[in-house]
């Protein structure tokens, strides 16, 4: 398990000859995707003892296209550089120390494809690009110099280690030269025998040839004279070997004396292994070496699938080598390995890193040829998370490669036990959930709409459903079975089936027992079962609740439906989001509050999460269906879409999202406090999923092909980065791989998904991987509402033909081309200017015969010949064979003789027009001989019917012309022309295919026009088509005239939803109004109050009672925002409030009088509220809302309205005479602003509404034991508890006039927003020692009190309620108690994990160390430092203060109560400073309360204070 944040990294890039390398000590580099991950390896990398020694330590971030190659300086003093080459153009040089780019250049102007730092020149970089060209370049001094050897592509490079100036290059076509860079790059050799690509070339580590004992004459197979011209043996070229490794499956060893080669290894065929291959995928060579230092007589190479060889080059006659890894199964590569590195440790270790196309980095010890590590790797991006539920620890990883991932996360042994499984997968994994108590059962869905079942305990293929999505597959969830699968008996059915959720919106039930059956769409029993008559929306999310029994789904349009088994009926909609849902989680079952359960995460499109708490609704289990439009809290940080939120099974309450914005951030959602935020990713965040394990550690995946493993303790920042680091988040994501533009490709129909599955084809290697473009658009919330449009496949190219509603035509294919052509015509018709005489003339037209016209202008003798043939034929009896031959020959004559002959000289003609392009003279033709059948059958074959012929077609039959007409619109349909094809079939009266016609090639707007000419208006065909289009439209944001459609279909239920979609005032305001005029009241309402609160949000307060004005049932709505209105203009005046309305109403602006009365005043002339039977109404309308406590994080907007909606109904209450109501109603205003730790307000509503104190309510509510008592004390005693805090401030300000207290300490506190520091809730959020001065400091004024402040003073008694201290008391109690519980659960995890990797010491030192790191660094007092609470201990506190607190009458626990020993300590402050201010008794009163009940961490150290 471990305490370290870990990175599963992206894969190394494939195909390239040096794209890894390592340095001794232990650094090792691979290039992947655009950037460089480092790796520490040995005994520095700091690993856990017992795990392998490496770690992911870092990135080297700034390419912005793929990295082609990497390669280290070799160079003592000097390892910290690297260098990069990219197919950006660029080659940069790095320090690995601080990962920043030293210098660059950008010389090739061809893609680079070799890459070497020379290992004898200390600042010298060789690069080579695909056209042949190599560029030298010397760091330090900044040159470079360009030699071009050969115009063929360099596959690699490698410069000697013997020599400085020499380079040996492989080609893409087999050749090798050796060049001399000193000399102009001059060929010193020219090594030919390889006849294909070479991978690989390494240099022998020894200078000179003694190392192989090679006999010259038994190998030599080529001439004695060196390749290229013959050149003097100097010490250059003496001694030393080459060897070269090329796809045509040899490794041949040069001699560089003789400039030729001594020995040629032909790869052996192995026997595969195992190995998880998919033995469809035919992969290519690839031959890489390398050539250990320290024993120059053995090679390693890699071979056909995967293996490493290590071949004995002593014996050149025997082809002998030993298999790496030869005794264990499973550890070598399962695919082509493309790179070689060596490795010395700290510790002297000589190791061997290989990368592969099996996306895993091995770590070979090159002393026993064994596995060491594998570093396994993602080759896509990490669309979805999920932890088993039953294998603790065990992380399943769906990525983009097609490949599924289990990480055992706890494997003592190995930090990334990480096994594969391929088979039939296939294509994108966007989907994972675990079977909830079934071992090893994990579904997964795909990309192309495939859901499957893997064991992953077997080597079996997964199960897979016969039941596809027609798109990507979004979520999986097991619940439990509906109809009709839950209808078989107990033994017929599983416990759970699957449920999966798709991107064309629909849901389907598998049974895991039968997935090659039927797959149920669970659409058909929410209609029957709550017999909904409009468009059910489009799912996008499906969540069960833990026990079962609630499901919620999330629509496109942002709705979210909670629904109940067994028949999923409706209980409720949640109206939020109003964006495409993306993420719902409930909360876990286990926290310490049961009620907690109830809690629903959501996130959507947009970039704010709800927590909605859906205790009360599941609860009151409601008859119809209630819609919730407030939030229980409300998260904001995020600055793009959530894709991901998680609760963490440790805490009450804590949960993680993951967002575009390219960071996770985990959160306090009963305070709504953003804790910490997750920056490590270089890409948008996909998924996220909390370690059932620790809880301080959280996974993470993204669109940038890493999954992180990273703890909450160690972020530095602790929410979302706003304004310009989100710019530079931005940044960092653009300089990920931009996608390629594909060569003349129809754009795909694939549809852009939820988690937009777009990361290019991720199977070949980086080179085709896309980076986060979407459809082509760059997602800047590039997908406003609705997604991309999609077109389905074979309709891809018709992008044109999508009809553009904002005009006022449809564009259609057809139309478009008519209006074309008639500009042209209208342009012809204007005279011509200046043309040629010539020109003017008018052309010939073409003659019918052309042949026997020609024939009947030959020669003289030709003529005369035709003339006695035709004679004799004419006057012959019987015509002879001679003479029919010439006939035949002379068809011309036809033309003379008989009709037989005339038929033949036509056809003839009419083959003749044929040939030449001119069908219609060969039609017309045939025409003249009567056949006009015929010529409709010929040009029906040819595709050459034409409207003239299709016109003459009666003239051959009824059934001719209507074949005719139909084969006409075939041919049209070929050619696009789709209604001019539809224009023919209602000539004929087929308007029903007339309309499929244009529906299915998206002319709705035509079809929708021809079928309401022709067809009975109740056709159902009609209301088809408006849908259809409707959704079309809907999908591409265009929302105005697919409403137009719905209404066409009758559906204003739906006209009015897709109008709401856009979520502005002013589209809800139609919305609202379009509803209430077809009658759905109920919308009609929701849409006008989500308008209206539009509207307050821009603080116009005009238009919001506008939008309130259009339902009857908001009446009590209009008198919540009147009031609001009021309150803020009040708050204005007095400078409580920064922003400042423009548009209030007009009757806002009358300030006389006390507020409550010019409240009912304007109630009455504006509302014309005026009897009690109204003022019930309103009562009644407002009592149904409820909505969640205020917390510190709470907007100060939106606390205002709610402040203010109990206010209301403490006016309305008070108008009926119902002052019980009125007294809850207003506490609830007042507790509301304490929570939120909004003092200025509570002052304001004091004042406002308490001007002269509580004493006219209690002379209202009759007896003094009456159930409401307690309420009115606790409004009284907060009522006290602000003045209180007043009066003292005001003397802490020392200002000399005491009677001025409120007013000073108004002017302290200037807005809303200001206030919110100045207390708190609770004293552990804001202890009183934050504003109160010290006790010992001597009063610098004498201030003297004034009478009112004394009256003050004698009524504080009021807040020394025995009752409440010891309630509040053990309330401390219980929160301090679970709080030090969760740290020991958090130490003893700690604890546990130093156990299983070192022997740790026995168990009773480390409990004692558990309880002795228990006092936190709050406790201030010794005693308790040196007294660690033992587990019983705290379980028996707890017990006892949850009994005491059982036993408070419920009177009490229910109405909330100022902090009683915060009152008492600032009343002993006021004390200190004013003597004489506070009598004896009550001095003496609140010191016994704080010995009594102060015993808590909060309040010990003031109680000493206070108490010695």
């Amino acid at each position: 398990m471990g305490q370290d944040p870990r990175t599963l990294p992206p894969s190394p890039n494939w195909y390239c000859a040096r794209c890894s390398d390592a340095v001794p000590g232990g650094l090792f580099g691979f290039a992947a995707r655009t950037s460089v991950f480092l790796v520490r390896v040995g005994p520095s990398a700091g690993a856990i003892p017992g795990t392998p020694p490496f770690r992911v330590i870092g990135e080297l971030v700034g390419h912005t296209e793929r990295v082609s190659g990497f390669t280290f300086s070799h160079h003592p003093g000097q390892y910290n550089l690297c260098a990069t080459s990219s197919d950006d153009g660029t080659v940069k040089i790095w320090d690995v120390e601080t990962k920043a780019v030293v210098t660059e250049h950008a010389l090739h102007q061809h893609t680079i494809s070799a890459l070497h730092w020379s290992p004898q020149v200390k600042d010298l970089i060789v690069s080579g690009d695909e056209k042949g060209v190599v560029f030298c370049y010397w760091l330090n001094r900044n040159d470079s110099q360009h030699h071009f050897i050969e115009p063929r592509t360099i596959f690699c490079l490698t410069c000697s280690p013997h020599h400085e100036d020499l380079v040996a290059i492989g080609y893409k076509d087999g050749i090798v030269v050796i060049i001399d860079i000193s000399k102009k790059g001059e060929v010193i050799h020219r090594l030919r025998g390889h006849d294909d690509e070479i991978h690989s070339i390494a240099w022998c580590p020894l200078p000179g040839e003694d190392c192989l004992s090679i006999n010259q004459e038994e190998n030599s197979e080529e001439p004695e004279i060196p390749n290229g011209k013959v050149i003097e043996q100097t010490l250059v070229t003496k001694g030393c070997y080459l060897a070269t490794g090329s796809k045509d499956q040899t490794i041949r060893i040069w001699s560089c004396s003789r400039g030729r080669g001594v020995m040629i290894l032909k790869l052996p065929f192995l026997k595969r292994r195992g190995g998880g291959i998919d033995p469809t995928v035919k992969e290519r060579l690839w031959l890489t070496l390398h050539w250990p230092k320290d024993q120059p007589t053995q090679l390693v190479s890699s071979c056909f699938g995967g293996e490493l060889l290590l071949w004995d080059l002593t014996q050149s006659w025997r082809r002998k080598y030993t298999l790496f890894s030869a005794s264990s199964e499973g550890q070598n590569h399962s695919r082509i390995v493309f790179n070689l590195c060596p490795l010395q440790t700290e510790d002297d270790k000589q190791l061997l890193l290989s990368t592969s196309m099996d996306r895993d980095v091995k770590c070979w010890d090159m002393a026993t040829l064994e596995c060491c590590w594998t570093l396994p790797s993602l080759g896509g991006f990490a669309y979805s998370l999920a932890f088993s539920p039953v294998d603790m620890g065990c992380l399943a990883i769906g990525a983009g490669d097609g490949m599924i991932r289990i990480w055992n996360t706890l494997s003592i042994k190995n930090n990334y036990d990480v096994k594969n499984f391929w088979q039939g997968v296939k294509s994108k994994v966007t989907a994972l959930c675990w079977h909830p108590a079934k071992e090893g059962c994990l579904a997964f869905g795909t990309d192309d709409g495939k859901v499957g079942l893997y064991d992953t305990y077997s080597n079996k293929p997964p199960q897979i459903s016969s039941t596809y999505h027609k798109k990507t597959v979004y979520t999986l969830a097991w619940g439990p079975p509906l109809p009709p699968i839950s209808l078989g008996g107990e033994g017929d059915r599983p416990s759970l089936t699957l449920y999966s959720c798709g991107g064309e919106g629909i849901v389907l039930q598998h049974n895991p027992w039968k997935l090659g059956g039927e797959a149920y769409d669970i659409n058909k029993l929410i209609r029957d079962t709550n017999s909904i008559k409009y468009k059910l929306p489009v799912h996008t999310e499906i969540s069960w609740k833990a026990d079962g029994k609630i499901m919620a789904l999330g629509n496109e349009d942002g709705s979210i439906e909670i629904f109940q088994v067994p028949n999923l009926k409706l209980i409720c909609t949640i109206q939020q989001h109003h964006k495409l849902v993306n993420t719902i989680s409930w909360h876990h079952e286990h926290g310490s509050q049961p009620e907690l359960s109830y809690l629903m995460a959501s996130g959507s499109n947009n970039a704010v999460i709800y927590v909605h708490n859906l205790k009360t609704v599941i609860e009151s289990n409601p008859e119809t269906p209630v819609t919730i439009t407030e939030p229980y809290r409300t998260l904001s940080g995020h600055t793009a879409k959530i894709t991901s939120v998680a609760w963490s099974p440790h805490h009450d309450g804590r949960l993680v999202s993951a967002s575009y914005d390219g960071t996770a951030q985990v959160w306090d959602t009963l305070r709504e406090e953003p804790l910490c935020n997750f920056r490590g990713h270089r890409g948008r965040l996909l998924c996220v999923a909390w370690s059932p394990l620790d809880p301080d550690c959280i996974y993470s995946g993204a669109d940038d092909f890493c999954v992180y493993k990273w703890l909450t303790s160690m972020q530095e920042h602790s929410r979302p980065p706003q304004g310009k680091k989100s710019i530079e988040l931005e940044k960092k994501r653009l300089s990920q791989p931009k996608p390629k533009p594909k060569k003349k490709k129809k754009p795909t129909s694939r549809a852009p998904v939820k988690q937009e599955v777009y990361d290019g084809n991720e199977d070949e290697s980086i080179r085709e991987s896309s980076g986060p473009v979407e459809n082509g658009v760059s997602d800047q919330e590039g997908e406003e509402e609705a997604r991309e449009p999609e077109f389905p496949s074979g309709v891809a190219s018709m992008a044109s033909r999508e009809p553009v509603t904002c005009a006022p035509v449809s564009l259609g294919f057809e139309k478009s081309k008519v209006t074309v052509n008639n500009k042209v015509t209208l342009l012809k018709k204007e005279p011509p200017k200046e043309k040629p005489e010539s020109l003017t003339k008018k052309r010939k037209t073409r003659s019918m015969l052309p042949l026997t016209t020609s024939l009947d202008h030959r020669s003289k003798e030709e003529l005369h010949q035709d003339c006695l043939v035709l004679a004799t034929a004419k006057h012959s009896k019987e015509l002879n064979e001679e003479v029919s031959a010439d006939l035949e020959e002379r068809f011309h004559l036809g033309l003379f003789t008989d009709r037989g002959a005339l038929y033949r000289m036509i056809e003839v003609e009419g083959k003749g027009h044929l040939e030449n392009g001119h069908p219609e003279l060969f039609h017309q033709l045939m025409l003249w001989k009567g056949d006009l059948k015929g010529v409709l059958q010929t040009a029906a074959e040819r595709g050459e019917l034409t409207d003239s012929l299709v016109a003459m077609a009666p003239v051959a039959g009824y059934h001719v012309w209507l074949w005719a007409v139909e084969a006409f619109a075939k041919q049209l349909c070929f050619q696009d022309q789709y209604v001019k094809a539809a224009s023919h079939l209602l000539s004929i009266h087929k308007v029903y295919e007339a309309v499929e016609l244009l529906k299915s090639n998206h002319f709705y707007r035509e079809a929708i026009a021809v079928a309401k000419a022709r067809l009975r208006p109740e056709d159902p065909i009609l209301k088809d088509l408006y849908l259809t289009w409707g959704a079309i439209l809907e999908k591409d944001g265009h929302y105005a005239v697919a409403a137009k459609c719905y209404l066409g279909a009758a559906s204003a239920y739906d006209a009015a939803k897709v109008l709401s979609k856009k979520g502005d005032a002013a589209s809800l305001k139609t919305a609202a109004e379009l509803a209430s005029i077809a009658g759905e009241n109920e919308l009609s309402s929701s849409l006008a109050l989500r308008c209206a609160q539009e509207l307050l949000l821009a603080r116009n307060w005009v238009g919001a009672q506008e939008a309130l004005k259009l339902h009857e049932s908001l009446k009590g709505q209009r008198l919540v925002f009147c009031l609001l209105e009021l309150l803020s203009k009040h708050l204005e005046e007095r400078q409580l409030l920064e922003a400042k309305s423009s548009s209030y109403n007009s009757w806002a602006t009358g300030t006389a009088g006390p507020f409550v009365e010019r409240v009912t005043a304007v109630w009455k002339s504006t509302f014309s509220l005026e009897s009690p039977e109204q003022y019930q109404a309103a009562l009644q309308q407002l009592q149904s809302i409820k909505y969640p406590s205020a917390t510190n994080n709470t907007p100060s907007k939106q606390l205002l309205l709610h402040i203010c909606h109990d206010l209301t109904l403490a006016v309305l209450s008070q108008q009926v005479a119902s002052w019980d109501a009125a007294v809850e109603a207003l506490l609830r205003a007042v507790v509301r602003s304490y929570d939120s730790g909004n003092f200025t307000i509570m002052q304001e509503v004091h004042s406002a509404f308490l001007p002269e104190g509580c004493d006219h309510l209690r002379h209202k509510l009759g007896e003094p034991q009456s159930p409401i008592t307690p309420a009115f004390k606790s409004l009284e005693a907060f009522f006290i508890y602000g003045h209180l805090y007043e009066f003292w401030w005001s003397l802490s300000r020392h200002f000399p006039k005491s009677s001025v207290w409120v007013r000073a300490a108004h002017r302290r506190t200037t807005s809303v927003e200001q206030s919110q520091q100045i207390n708190n809730a609770t004293p552990e959020e804001t202890d009183p020692r934050d504003s109160q001065p010290e006790p010992s400091r001597p009063p610098e004024l004498d201030v003297r009190l004034t009478e009112a402040s004394k009256q003050m003073l004698i009524t504080c008694k009021e807040l020394f309620s025995e009752k409440h201290a010891s309630l509040q008391n053990s309330q401390r109690t219980v929160a301090e108690v679970q709080e030090t519980l969760a740290e020991m659960i958090r130490q003893h995890q700690k604890s546990q994990v130093c156990k299983s990797t070192t022997n740790g010491p026995d168990k009773s030192e480390s409990e004692q160390a558990t309880e002795q790191s228990l006092c936190s660094p709050q406790n201030e007092c010794k005693e308790e430092k040196n007294q660690p609470l033992s587990l019983p201990e705290l379980t028996k506190r707890l017990t006892e203060a949850n009994e005491k607190i059982a036993k408070f009458p419920e009177s009490v626990k229910i109405w909330p109560f100022p902090d009683v020993l915060e009152c008492c300590l600032i009343l002993l402050h006021i004390g200190s400073q004013c003597p004489g201010s506070m009598t004896q008794d009550m001095q003496q009163q609140a010191q016994e309360l704080l010995q009594k009940y102060g015993n808590t961490k909060v309040y010990k150290r003031y109680c000493e204070t206070f108490c010695t």
